[in-house]
């Protein structure tokens, strides 16, 4: 039983990433044709033992069209000519999706009001504004 490391206190088992090989799209000509170098990962994040609540959340709410209706994150790697390149890509990206969703999300905005001096900085700047303006108007009549 090997496993995947995530982070620091976080770690999936092997068996619980399944992979399939099938033909890659695209340009390539007869090597890509004959050759089933593609990779698609499945990842039950559903179901996982292995993830905390929390991350199981922000790992849905981040996989977006990568989930299916069942919570299986699918990753499909074609990028490279060798399977062994493109299940190395494939399971970086899903290490690297579910570090994402490890962090914790950052601490909201605690909302400031505005200095003294910036609200007399943006009045007298308006002041100044509105002046040139009225300098370009046609001369009054006394």
């Amino acid at each position: 039983m090997a496993l995947i490391p995530i982070t620091a206190r976080l770690s999936i088992d092997e068996d619980e990433v399944s992979e399939s090989f099938l033909r890659a799209s695209g340009a390539g000509g007869q090597n890509i044709q004959k050759v089933e170098t593609a990779v698609q990962l499945r990842f039950d994040a559903r179901r996982s033992p292995s993830l905390p609540d929390a991350v199981r959340a922000r790992l849905e709410r981040l996989a977006g069209h990568r989930l299916t209706n069942d919570g299986v994150i699918v990753i499909t790697a074609q990028r490279h000519r060798t399977r062994e390149r493109n299940r190395a890509d494939a399971l970086e990206r899903l290490v690297a999706l579910i570090q994402e969703a490890a962090a914790p999300p950052p601490p909201k905005r605690r909302p400031t009001r505005p200095t003294l001096g910036s609200k007399n900085r943006r009045m007298d700047g308006k002041t100044i504004r509105g002046d040139t303006k009225r300098m370009r108007g046609r001369p009054a009549l006394d």
